[in-house]
């Protein structure tokens, strides 16, 4: 049975969801406007929309309000508010070292992605439960883009190597996070490529 509008307004928590997939596009658009405190309104709705990301399923699990359409939706709202703002950083600041460092994001988004669907299909996503250092990895992560969308030329120094230095640090736990959860589905992996 599908949601009425009001079955969607009175879920906070998939009403969090949604607003979330709409700010995306709000963000692309403000990131772009040609006055002076673009970026700095543009980074403001990205934190406010990184803290939907965490409110949403607390009160998801709190209230009791969870619903598939939140499950489906919440990763994609996700996905989406970090690979467009990678995509937006990396042609801002258009170097090798923040191409590598998008590209790896962009990379490990997909594949752990594509793992934990696969994971599903076979019953078995309980053994890809989010870990600590994916937790700490996110948080660092929204921290490195607030500080990278704050970045335009003729501002301010150190923004661009805090940003970045974040940014590297987020990469290198986003590496060991996809490590783990390649670790936890390599027997499962293996046995399907046996099968093949």
């Amino acid at each position: 049975m599908g949601l009425s509008a009001y079955d969607l307004f009175m879920n906070v928590a998939l009403a969090l969801t949604t607003m979330r997939l709409l700010l995306v596009p709000l963000l692309v658009l403000v990131y772009y406007m040609p006055f002076h405190n673009s970026h700095c309104i543009a980074a403001v709705i990205f934190a406010l929309a990184s803290i939907t990301d965490w409110l949403d399923g607390y009160l998801a699990r709190k209230l009791n309000l969870t619903t598939r359409m939140g499950e489906f939706l919440d990763p994609v709202a996700d996905k989406l508010l970090v690979l467009i703002t990678s995509i937006l950083i990396a042609a801002q600041v258009h170097t090798f070292y923040m191409t590598i460092a998008v590209s790896v994001i962009v990379a490990r988004e997909l594949i752990v992605s594509a793992l934990r669907e696969w994971m599903a299909e076979m019953g078995k996503s309980a053994g890809l439960k989010v870990t600590m250092v994916a937790k700490i990895k996110t948080a660092l992560q929204m921290i490195a883009m607030i500080t990278l969308l704050l970045y335009q030329p003729g501002g301010p120094f150190w923004i661009l190597p805090l940003g970045t230095l974040l940014l590297y640090i987020a990469v290198f736990l986003t590496l060991w996070s996809m490590a783990k959860y390649l670790k936890v589905a390599m027997p499962d992996l293996t046995l399907a490529l046996k099968k093949q």
